[in-house]
């Protein structure tokens, strides 16, 4: 884990503070992604319903990097003047795509809640596996 308040962001533009968190990508992890966001953000000053709404995303990110990703899954989390990044990676193949012929409740509504409660949302192939990118609003 780190934690930098530099102007240096792995984002690749300044921003006021960052953090990455690198686990095994395991169902048993999701739950420690999920406190690590609680606490950096309320250590952050992150109003509590912002908080709450970017923990659930880490929560469902993190979840789907558990269950696709292979070897480990890293999050990133970067606040750039009013706007939070949530970043999660995984070495996961490459993203499936909504199969119609699967019941929403066997499928799963993660990525629907997440562009919900997002201001926007970006799934990216790496050379390593898969990025899925947050960007939520958050008041000072």
């Amino acid at each position: 884990m780190t934690d930098s308040a530099s102007p240096t962001s792995l984002l690749g533009r300044p921003c006021r503070r960052q953090a990455l968190l690198t686990l095994p990508a395991q169902e048993a992890h999701v739950s420690a992604a999920r406190h690590f966001a609680a606490d950096l953000l309320e250590t952050w000053s992150v109003p509590a319903g912002e908080r709450d709404s970017a923990v659930l995303i880490v929560d469902e990110l993190a979840g789907n990097a558990a269950q696709y990703g292979h070897e480990r899954m890293s999050l990133l989390l970067a606040l750039d003047h009013e706007t939070l990044h949530i970043v999660v990676t995984d070495s996961g193949p490459a993203v499936e795509r909504h199969r119609p012929d699967i019941a929403p409740d066997e499928h799963g509504r993660g990525t629907g809640i997440v562009q919900y409660l997002a201001q926007s949302t970006e799934v990216r192939q790496t050379r390593g596996g898969r990025e899925v990118r947050a960007c939520l609003r958050c008041s000072p």
